[in-house]
């Protein structure tokens, strides 16, 4: 049995204000030990997750990146640019709609640091997009409404997250997970996450971890909940998701140490 944990990362792998990791480094240890495949999962651009992914040591394992619209495997060149098309789709909404959405497109490096606690540098890697477009809506419930049919019109899809609103036209990370599973020869995933847009891949995965989010929207109940394969932690980020990696791989045969 080859096991693949596919994780969500702001809030999750990461703690929501510092960025860091380092409280789930025991878990990230064991997962290098059994050589468990390690599929990092965000809103993330390739920009953002590449340096991540050389820290955490993870060779060529792939990562889903801006909400499963693109898989990154390091290496390889990027895959075409559909940002310019997705910018062009939002700006063609009424203007009333428009107004109640401000995207990474419509600020600078620095609104993006003031709004996410970035550095300057890791601010312009994720206003380095490709696939998606993250922004604060502004408007009421009822224009959101509206403004989400409006999107579906131009083709694009709005998904929740811890911080933002992101925009695309479509792939999730439950798209991709199959391919992944099938390319590593695995037969169990465990998935973890915190917000909305991680909902699609905690149901798909074999278990699923939800990690509570005071921050932001949490994610809804799932049906996985009732059968049993999807679990909420009581402990956030990179606490919980530390306790929750190593609790299920000792449940799979998968010691510490």
């Amino acid at each position: 049995m080859r096991l693949v944990v596919f994780t969500d990362l702001d809030g999750t792998l990461l703690d929501h204000g510092s960025y860091r990791y380092d409280a789930a480094a025991p878990a990230l240890a064991t997962l290098r030990r059994h050589n468990i495949p390690l599929i990092l999962a965000s809103s993330k651009t390739a920009a953002e997750i590449a340096p991540l992914h050389a820290a955490l040591g993870l060779g060529h394992w792939p990562a889903l990146v801006e909400n499963g619209a693109q898989r990154m495997v390091p290496g390889q060149p990027p895959a075409c640019d559909d940002y310019p098309r997705l910018r062009a789709a939002l700006n063609a909404l009424p203007r009333e709609l428009r107004a109640g959405f401000r995207g990474f497109g419509d600020m600078d490096a620095a609104e993006v640091t003031a709004l996410t606690g970035l550095p300057p540098e890791d601010a312009a890697r994720a206003r380095d997009r490709r696939f998606s477009e993250p922004g604060l809506w502004s408007g009421t419930e009822s224009q959101l409404a509206r403004f989400l049919q409006a999107l579906a019109a131009q083709g694009l899809q709005a998904r929740q997250g811890g911080r933002f609103l992101t925009l695309s036209h479509g792939g999730t990370k439950a798209d991709q997970m199959a391919a992944i599973m099938s390319d590593l020869g695995a037969e169990q995933s465990l998935a973890l996450g915190d917000a909305p847009n991680d909902a699609e891949m905690l149901q798909t995965a074999t278990r699923g971890v939800i990690l509570p989010n005071p921050h932001g929207r949490p994610v809804p109940p799932l049906p996985g909940e009732v059968t049993g394969h999807i679990t909420r932690s009581t402990l956030p980020g990179p606490e919980g998701w530390n306790a929750a990696v190593l609790a299920h791989l000792s449940d799979l045969g998968f010691p510490e140490t």
